[in-house]
């Protein structure tokens, strides 16, 4: 008898953008987003500069069962075609990750399906291959607002992490910087958009941990340095913003750069593959062309193939976390009802090295 399809239903509410999918996996590996939505609250936080939680959860809340109904509307597979529903449970804000476990729940004691609860970390991790059948073990570079870290993903549920941030995430840092320069939220692509008019060797910004041992960031100094530059300048013009941007996001590169070497010396150590070493970039910040054109250059040097996925799967969205869903349910992993959410959830749990 032929094995059917999985047709899942993924929620995402960790942070300040409101998302639904239906995704399915077929046996035969092939992978269909059969829908994919995502309501953004950009305007809603623009005023202060940030995200403020109780807006996002209130955000959550307003929109979300409009949004899912939507999105199984758009997919065309029917409240009865879904074979369980996937929902992050963490990490990320409490009250936002608190709004889509608890309608995952409702829609799966409703239903009589399964549920997931996903680390919406994995969700990263496994975006690579929804979009493209890329195997195990491979490394991955997670570096989102929230998030930096070098992990080894060797299945799923099994991820090793070889360093990460021991301050600020580099997505963080990429905020910070365009408050300091007036450049409007959010500030990821803010920065980006005016460095493409800058100059990156006009300031001489630090580049923190580079070339020290071990694949751990840091990118509080950078920040910091960013605020003493822009303090001790004349109002800025345009061009001073630009050059600022430019400078900080090279210092960005540089940094990543330097750190994934590090960790792709350590990952031939510890995997012999003969089809070939993957190198994965997700998160939101992997959404930057020019971040992700310098980890390209260093693939083709260190002969890594770097994945990324399309900057939409990049950013936060449910298409991950329903094919997350679908990975872990076709493994026979699914949570009871009472799964709580969390506001902190380490992808590698159980804290192993493979530094050593």
């Amino acid at each position: 008898m032929a094995v059917p399809p999985l047709t899942l239903l993924g929620i995402e509410t960790s942070c300040d953008e409101t998302a639904a999918a239906v995704i399915r996996g077929h046996p035969d590996g092939t992978r269909e987003i059969l829908s994919d939505l995502v309501l953004s609250q950009f305007d809603a936080h623009r005023p202060y500069g940030g995200v403020v939680p109780e807006i996002a959860a209130r955000a959550h809340i307003l929109s979300l069962d409009k949004l899912i109904a939507a999105a199984v509307q758009q997919a065309g597979c029917g409240w009865e075609g879904l074979e369980g529903v996937a929902a992050t449970a963490g990490p990320g804000l409490i009250g936002g990750v608190m709004v889509g476990l608890v309608t995952g729940k409702a829609i799966a004691a409703a239903r009589g399906i399964p549920l997931v609860g996903v680390n919406h970390l994995e969700g990263h991790a496994l975006s690579a291959r929804l979009v493209q059948q890329v195997a195990f073990p491979y490394l991955l570079l997670l570096v989102s607002g929230g998030h930096c870290q070098l992990l080894e993903v060797r299945g799923v549920g099994d991820y090793v992490r070889l360093g990460g941030s021991l301050d600020d995430a580099a997505g963080e840092a990429f905020d910070k910087t365009a408050k300091l320069l007036g450049l409007g939220f959010p500030g990821g692509p803010a920065v980006e958009q005016a460095a493409r008019s800058g100059n990156p060797t006009r300031f001489a910004l630090p580049r923190p941990m580079l070339g020290r041992a071990g694949c751990d960031f840091s990118f509080s100094g950078l920040k910091t340095a960013v605020r003493h530059m822009v303090a001790g300048m004349p109002p800025m013009q345009d061009q001073d913003r630009a050059d600022m941007a430019a400078s900080f996001q090279s210092a960005v590169a540089d940094v990543l750069v330097d750190r994934c070497r590090h960790a792709m010396a350590i990952f031939r150590r510890n995997h012999t593959l003969t089809e070939g070493y993957h190198m994965v970039v997700a998160g939101g910040v992997a959404a930057n062309q020019m971040l992700r054109g310098a980890i390209h250059t260093l693939c083709v040097q260190q002969d890594f193939i770097l994945v990324t996925p399309p900057p939409r799967l990049c950013t936060d969205n449910a298409a991950m976390i329903g094919w997350a869903g679908i990975e872990r349910l076709a493994l026979g992993l699914s949570d009871p009802l009472d799964i709580s959410a969390r506001a902190r959830w380490p992808l590698d749990s159980s804290f192993r090295s493979a530094v050593n």
